[in-house]
């Protein structure tokens, strides 16, 4: 008989070790944020960088803690009436910029205003509001001449202007730079077609400004008609002007003296060929030629067609 064979004892394994969990994965940052948690003075800070329409249609219908901090007249220094993408003819733009002038508690420093800027509108906010260092309107085509006389004396610490594709006046140009000692940056572009855009030599507005805006820093005349002598005129009596937008000011030669003298004297300069890209309107060569189709009104090619709404 062969040898038996001892069969071997299983060795115990004992008790298995416990494995340590894995640590959880972190929290993402929207798990962990609850911005009705912000501090107010970072609430506020945040809601005033909305446009008007955004707060009074959004912001403040989040929550009760929400709706009071957006009363805050903080909140109400800027007031930015652009629209967007929004269908701005969905709202009273006129109400609700009238509600943002009156959270402000006079606190107002800078507005923007795009369409519905009309007469009593700009005089309710110049009225309670003394202290605008910022004012821009852009297609406020409905603004009287006459309500700029009674609200310039209102706009006596005014540092910023911006009047794009509106209905102005040299009248109303001159009495604006001679109530306005402190401005420091004017932005004038004027609704030009191609139809009248070449029509002839223009340099009222350039003298006007050469003639009440002694302090400008920043001065763009974009699409404007003036001619190398209201230029000069400019360059003499704005001696601190450190940047000029002159594109698609195609009167302007500035060959020779006066171009050389723009480079020397100008720090920011933007030549009448130069790109516009980056512009905030839509134009052509010749000037806005979309400006009447903007405002819903194609038939009219004649600039001045709108002049009526002024009486």
């Amino acid at each position: 008989m062969g040898k038996k064979r001892n069969k071997k004892t299983p060795r115990s394994k004992g008790k298995p070790k416990a494995r340590t969990p894995p640590p959880p994965p972190p929290e993402t940052e929207t798990q962990t944020r609850n911005w009705l948690d912000l501090p107010r003075d970072v609430t506020v800070s945040i809601l005033s960088r909305l446009r008007a329409i955004d707060v009074l249609e959004s912001a403040q219908k989040v929550c009760m803690g929400w709706r009071n901090i957006c009363k805050d007249p903080l909140i109400w220094r800027t007031v930015d009436m652009s629209h967007g993408d929004c269908d701005f003819a969905a709202y009273d733009l006129d109400k609700m910029c009238r509600h943002a002038v009156d959270r402000s508690c006079g606190n107002l420093v800078d507005i923007n205003i795009e369409h519905n800027c009309t007469d009593d509108l700009l005089k309710y906010i110049t009225d309670r509001c003394g202290g605008i260092r910022r004012l821009r309107l852009v297609y406020c085509y409905f603004t009287s001449e006459r309500r700029i006389y009674e609200v310039a004396s209102r706009l006596a610490l005014l540092e910023e202007l911006n009047i794009s594709l509106c209905r102005f006046s040299l009248e109303s140009l001159q009495v604006l730079g001679s109530s306005c000692p402190l401005l420091r940056s004017f932005k004038l572009n004027r609704p030009c077609t191609s139809s009248n855009f070449v029509a002839g030599d223009n340099d009222g507005e350039a003298l006007a400004i050469a003639g009440t805006m002694h302090g400008l820093r920043h001065l763009q005349l974009d699409q404007n008609q003036l001619t190398d002598d209201g230029l000069r005129q400019i360059l003499d009596s704005c001696p601190h002007l450190e940047s000029l937008d002159l594109r698609h000011c195609f009167n302007l030669n500035l060959e020779g003296d006066l171009g050389k003298r723009c480079t020397e004297q100008i720090k920011q300069l933007w030549l009448p060929d130069d790109s516009i890209d980056d512009y905030e309107f839509p134009a052509t060569p010749y000037g806005f030629a979309n400006f009447w189709e903007y405002i819903g009104s194609n038939d009219c090619e004649d600039p001045n067609c709108y002049d009526d709404l002024n009486d």
